[in-house]
């Protein structure tokens, strides 16, 4: 079968629509394949808002890579007109030593990137209706903010397409591989196509559609809340809060939001521990969940947890190290693979896609991403 596509990506979430655009405007003839909808709320890439910051406690290693994204995400705005990006700052909190606190500090200080070092009372001069216990200190990000995902994805699909490529929605892929002299072949539940190479941006489905690499990936099952603030709403406004992300005594870590326009403020604890596989997962949030999620608001933002508006769960595919997959499928270097971003990959669509795109075209990028070759 000749190969109809130069490229074909699976996958049209947040990483998916991203290679899409990239490819696309280097003048790839390239197909997006998605099984789901447009900015659908099934997998990863939903919930309204998404952390994006540069003081990075997970690795030093991961900066570079966050400038670069910062950047493609404000061309991409500049692009479509979307408004994609939100800077309300950002307060990385914990006891000293943690290593929320300590890991933001040593990315700061490694990058010579801006920042505060807050005490807890600096923390209730400044947001007054913050509780920090009094041993708590935070490292505070002016650069910090946030994403609107279903944005960012619907950003990225127009601009691929403005560019010349196709992208089919509803379309499910039931395999792939390797044609004899150079290429692949994909099968869906519309028909076949064939392409020079191909992108697997699959997400938690990643596992099921690269069975044989035995990848080591775990999908969790997470869920976001939005509560509706106290009468002094306007301190949780944009303008007046930032996004935060906390390690407490005896709390898991949790994270949360300004209250954006008719959303509430929302919150999240980071981990679940509940292990679950995409096509199973449980979509109703129980009581005790949304319980349990007010009772760790309360003792931090107690004019922040009033009634439950909503909660939606989401999927993490964690790896055993919490890095990244990102390279050349050890057994075809024609296929490229993206995946296991293990609950904090979103603020990297931008610049992933690049990635993505230099590796399927060239082979190798430019970009520090040997933290996640596959093979590891």
């Amino acid at each position: 079968m000749a190969a109809t596509y130069d490229v074909v990506v699976l996958g049209l979430g947040g990483m998916g629509s991203a290679a899409l655009a990239h490819l696309a405007a280097r003048g790839v003839k390239v197909l997006g394949l998605e099984q789901f909808s447009p900015a659908h709320a099934l997998g990863s890439s939903h919930g309204q808002s998404r952390i994006i910051r540069k003081a990075y406690f997970e690795d030093p290693a991961y900066v570079p890579l966050l400038l670069r994204a910062y950047e493609l995400w404000e061309a991409l705005e500049r692009r479509t007109g979307r408004p994609l990006m939100l800077r309300t700052g950002g307060l990385m909190l914990g006891p000293e030593g943690s290593a929320v606190v300590e890991g933001s500090a040593r990315s700061a200080r490694e990058h010579g990137l801006a920042h505060e070092w807050l005490t807890a009372g600096d923390i209730r001069r400044r947001y007054p209706v913050m509780r920090p216990e009094p041993d708590e200190v935070a490292v505070f990000e002016a650069d910090a903010g946030l994403l609107f995902p279903e944005a960012c994805v619907l950003a990225h699909l127009e601009a691929a397409v403005a560019d010349g490529a196709e992208a089919r929605f509803g379309a499910r892929v039931t395999g792939w591989e390797a044609i004899a002299g150079g290429g692949v072949r994909v099968r869906t539940d519309q028909g076949t196509v064939a392409a020079g190479r191909l992108v697997i941006c699959a997400g938690a489905w990643l596992g099921a559609v690269a069975p044989e690499l035995g990848l080591p990936l775990q999908v969790e099952r997470n869920v976001m809340h939005w509560f509706e603030p106290a009468a002094s709403s306007e301190a949780f406004a944009p303008d007046r809060f930032p996004i935060y992300l906390a390690e407490r005594r005896g709390t898991p870590v949790f994270y949360g939001f300004p209250a954006l326009p008719g959303e509430g403020v929302k919150v999240a604890f980071h981990h679940s521990g509940q292990i679950t596989t995409p096509d199973a997962i449980d979509r109703q949030v129980s009581a005790e969940e949304v319980a349990a999620m007010r009772q760790t608001l309360a003792a931090w933002l107690p004019d922040a947890a009033g009634e439950c508006l909503r909660s939606t769960a989401c999927m993490y595919t964690n790896t055993p190290d919490e890095h990244f997959v990102i390279g050349l499928h050890p057994g075809d270097p024609n296929v490229v693979l993206a995946g296991g971003f293990s609950g904090h990959g979103f603020k990297f669509c931008s610049v992933v896609g690049e990635v993505l795109a230099d590796l399927a075209m060239d082979g190798g990028t430019r970009h520090p991403v040997g933290l996640f070759r596959p093979g590891r």
